[in-house]
This record gives C-alpha cells, sequence and structure tokens, in this order.
C-alpha cells in the first residue's frame, strides 16, 4: 500500500494478500505498526495532521464495513466506530493517527 491517505483502503486491501491482511489485523501490535508505517510515509510526503487523519478516517470506515475484528483491541474500537457520529469519526482518527505514529 502506497500512504493511507491517498488510496482506497478497499482497493489497497484487495491488492494485499490474505495472508498479508491477517498477519496486520492478527495483533493489534502488528495493527499499529502498520498504521505507524502509513503515517511516517504520509509525513515523508508531506501530508500534515489533517491529511493523516483523514487517511485514518477512511480505513477506520473500510475495517467497520468490510472487515471482522480480529482480537479485543480491534472489536473495541469497531464498536466505538460503529456507534460515533461522523464528528466522533473524525476525533478518534486524530487519536489513531497519534497512536499509530508513537507506535513506531
Amino acid at each position: 500500500m502506497s500512504n493511507m491517505a491517498e488510496r482506497d483502503p478497499k482497493q489497497a486491501a484487495a491488492q494485499m494478500s490474505e495472508d498479508k491482511k491477517d498477519d496486520i489485523l492478527q495483533n493489534f501490535q502488528s495493527f499499529k505498526d502498520y498504521l505507524g508505517d502509513q503515517v511516517h510515509k504520509g509525513e515523508k510526503l508531506g501530508l500534515g495532521e489533517e491529511g493523516l487523519a483523514k487517511g485514518a478516517e477512511r480505513v477506520g470506515d473500510y475495517l467497520a464495513n468490510h472487515e471482522e475484528p480480529r482480537n479485543r483491541e480491534e472489536k473495541v474500537l469497531n464498536e466505538l466506530w460503529n456507534v460515533a457520529n461522523e464528528e466522533e469519526r473524525q476525533h478518534m482518527s486524530h487519536v489513531l493517527v497519534k497512536l499509530a505514529a508513537q507506535t513506531n
């Protein structure tokens, strides 16, 4: 995947092998590491916090609509995402970017 703010998460996931997707989503630390890598790539391309958060929101929407949570942490995030309104999802996206940026 190139950076998460520019690519459609559904298209990127379609190009990713199921094994790779499982590796990323099976373990929450792997998921955070993956997001951290994407955040760092976006930063290198000059994306600011807003652009990174918008990308995280697109990923969150994709995951909520197309992937089953594979661990407890992802289940909590999924449930929070599904009850949040648009503004709350934007705030969650900013927090996820901060979490991911601190991971790597």
